[in-house]
């Protein structure tokens, strides 16, 4: 007696372990790939508030009508809703006036993540002007 029986067609339990195995791997991959992209986003907007910090005590410091103290000064800011430490470090350069501050800014666990450094040119005298008044008169 012959069978007319046709294979039957489909994938056999090996072939769909393999198969599982695989799209295991792949998903732990991108589960992997997910907690790392995560992580880095993380830092990343840790390191650029405290950019931000830094150029701010650095414009703070660059914009005031006096020029900075040498040596450390320290402070606290309060940006992005956490607390930062900075420590500006003003130092002469050359003799003409000009001052090199250096700006580092760190998290509150004391982890350094913003750095900048600024020249701050000499301080001009102001010349007095004097201006002639209406009708030809000096002041």
């Amino acid at each position: 007696m012959v069978s007319n029986r046709q294979p039957q067609a489909g994938f056999s339990l090996i072939e769909m372990m393999v198969a599982l195995a695989v799209f295991a791997l792949a998903a732990m991959a991108l589960i992997r790939l997910e907690g790392a992209i995560i992580r880095s986003a993380s830092s990343l907007d840790r390191t650029m508030m405290a950019q931000i910090v830094a150029r701010n005590v650095a414009v703070e410091t660059l914009t005031d009508a006096q020029p900075p103290v040498t040596g450390v000064s320290n402070g606290v800011e309060d940006n992005g809703g956490r607390s930062w430490n900075w420590q500006r470090i003003a130092a002469p350069l050359g003799d003409q006036g000009a001052v090199r501050i250096d700006v580092t800014v760190s998290d509150t666990t004391g982890t350094a993540l913003g750095r900048l450094t600024v020249v701050r040119p000499p301080n001009r005298p102001v010349a007095a002007r004097t201006v002639a008044l209406p009708g030809g008169q000096q002041p």
